[in-house]
């Protein structure tokens, strides 16, 4: 593909996280239509119920749409749900060619969203910048692909490995900005998880309040108190894969898990963390006896230490946050197709 193709495709990723917070469970998916004469028009999945991103562009672009090219980093749906087909408005357009990022793996598209554009004689392009938008739509792909929410484990620390003194003090380890951060993160997840023990501790309320966006369902591991802050919340006494099952079926993709050292220590142990999220403090607790971050016994040698692949770290003020994933295998990355 050339350079203008993926330059489009990255500015519909762009254009696609305006829609994270606000159209889930449906996938934020981004769309650019560039018009013959250059003019370019912009989408993005409005909430449920409301426009895809491709329709929202179509709807900007209007007449401009006829014998143009439109970019969406997910595949044109092709079945009526809440909304039409997408495929049908691009077709009943006159769109001529269609630059997609990745297939959709909903078992109602997988496919068919491409077969049908194809077979009313558009061009379908398949696979520009399709890492970008792998990244950017990870949990809705995994969700798709596996019936389980991504999860994600965010965990702050001292850079010697703690999470609280010997005392069991959580506190704050981290500053402000990085607590601005993490109430990103929770915005961007549709349920957070933590033990029981972590809310008799430290009362905490995990919802949103120093970033924008809606606050995630809240769910404990035990019984919380009839008073604690978390309350409302759901109390889950089962197996991780059950809550992972259960989580999957009630439309959860993303379960961001916050704690504590226990909990981070199962969900790591039985390899159900998709995601680390590690914001670290330039703050040393000292000694062998405050609380670590993963709970157990430790690797007996070298050969059995863990280790995943950096994704990306960032400077949030005085902390750093590193990204690390399972070094899991992937899907094999394929060319754009035509």
């Amino acid at each position: 593909m050339s350079d203008i193709d993926q330059q489009s495709m990255r500015e519909a990723v762009l254009v696609a996280a305006s829609a994270r917070l606000t159209c889930r469970p449906n996938p934020w998916v981004g769309a650019v239509l560039v018009a013959q004469d250059g003019r370019r028009f912009s989408g993005f999945t409005q909430p449920v119920g409301q426009a895809h991103a491709e329709v929202e562009a179509l709807r900007h672009a209007g007449d401009a749409a006829h014998g143009a090219t439109i970019y969406v980093t997910l595949e044109p749906c092709n079945h009526f749900g809440r909304t039409p087909p997408c495929t049908e408005a691009i077709i009943a357009a006159g769109v001529s060619r269609v630059v997609i990022g990745v297939e959709d793996p909903d078992v109602r598209v997988a496919g068919s969203g491409i077969a049908r554009l194809r077979a009313a004689g558009i061009q379908v392009d398949v696979g520009v910048a399709a890492d970008d938008v792998r990244s950017q739509l990870a949990p809705y792909l995994h969700h798709r692909r596996t019936g389980r929410p991504f999860v994600m484990l965010k965990l702050a620390m001292t850079i010697d490995g703690y999470i609280a003194a010997k005392s069991g003090d959580g506190g704050r380890i981290t500053g402000d900005q990085a607590r601005a951060r993490v109430h990103q993160l929770r915005a961007e997840s549709d349920a957070i998880v933590v033990g029981a023990g972590t809310v008799r501790a430290d009362d905490p309320q995990l919802t949103v309040r120093f970033a924008q966006g809606p606050s995630p369902r809240r769910i404990v591991l035990g019984r919380a108190p009839a008073d604690a802050r978390i309350q409302p919340c759901t109390e889950w006494t089962g197996s991780l894969p059950e809550l992972l099952d259960t989580l999957g079926r009630d439309g959860v993709l993303q379960l961001m898990v916050e704690g504590g050292a226990g909990v981070a220590a199962s969900f790591h142990a039985a390899g159900l963390i998709d995601q680390y999220v590690f914001h670290i403090a330039p703050a040393v607790m000292g000694g062998g006896d405050a609380v670590p971050a993963f709970a157990g016994d430790t690797a007996a040698t070298l050969a059995e230490v863990w280790r995943g692949r950096l994704v990306s770290t960032q400077v949030l003020g005085d902390d750093v946050e590193m990204i690390i994933e399972p070094q899991r295998d992937t899907e094999p990355q394929r060319e754009a197709t035509s």
